[in-house]
């Protein structure tokens, strides 16, 4: 089973390090807002009447990541992370080898653990999350564009570290360069790696992966395209030329050619 492409494939990006206040909703435009509620809506609808059906439930698990990550408020951000998460449960109950069922679920228990946060809740969840992932990474590690070790680098980056959570920068870097690895086309995994580089200061590797993720750009922009990529290349070029003048900040010159 497979589904149509997604709207939004940014990956699974995880706070709990502060206050659950700075809502996705901040920098986005409406129109994606719009277009991510019209398929929550159906995508409930086709489950209401079809729940026995994969496709369905797996719909609803994605849809409902998409408006989660376009929330007004924190409440409606649970509600509907909550809706992906039950259609989720009930496709495994049925199918515990589908990999959408758990990878979908992992991303919405991401988005009710962040909706959650901070609270002791929320920390519980992030051992589901990395167990979902791993679980999918098991049946199919190239899902989505290598998403469920690309989702593995970004939980283990973003999640606080020991003694308090699973944070583990050494982990985080080898998900990060496996995803870019198996699909080294894919814009979002160069572009992970290169902020997490420059985040951990290292020169040499933000600038390897800022020269793969120019590479690779023109054709990307070729071959995404389309009304259901749109939002992804508004959020990819505004994180290129955030990254950029944190690489600059950071090492005081330009990165690469």
């Amino acid at each position: 089973m497979s589904l149509p492409t997604p709207t939004r494939v940014l990956g699974f990006v995880f706070f709990l390090l502060g206050p659950a206040g700075v809502l996705a909703q901040d920098s986005t435009n409406g129109t994606f807002a719009a277009r991510a509620e019209k398929a929550f809506v159906l995508a409930q609808k086709e489950f209401a009447q079809h729940p026995e059906q994969a496709g369905a439930a797996c719909q609803l698990g994605r849809a409902s990541y998409d408006l989660s990550e376009q929330a007004t408020n924190m409440a409606q951000r649970a509600e509907v992370a909550r809706a992906g998460i039950a259609s989720c449960r009930q496709l495994l109950e049925r199918d515990p080898k589908s990999a959408l069922g758990h990878y979908y679920l992992g991303m919405d228990y991401g988005e009710l653990a962040e909706a959650e946060a901070p609270s002791m809740a929320a920390y519980k969840l992030i051992r589901e999350i990395e167990s979902e992932f791993k679980t999918t990474l098991e049946l199919d590690e190239r899902l989505d564009f290598a998403g469920p070790p690309r989702c593995l680098g970004l939980l283990y980056r973003d999640a606080p570290g020991w003694p308090i959570s699973i944070g583990s920068k050494h982990k985080a870097r080898e998900y990060l360069e496996r995803a870019a690895a198996l699909a080294p086309n894919f814009p979002e995994n160069q572009m992970n790696l290169f902020e997490s580089c420059v985040g951990w200061h290292d020169l040499a590797g933000a600038e390897t992966a800022w020269q793969n993720l120019a590479a690779i750009w023109p054709a990307a922009r070729t071959n995404l395209a389309g009304v259901v990529w749109e939002q992804t290349w508004n959020d990819w070029e505004t994180r290129r030329e955030a990254a950029k003048a944190d690489f600059e900040k950071a090492f005081k010159h330009p990165p690469g050619p």
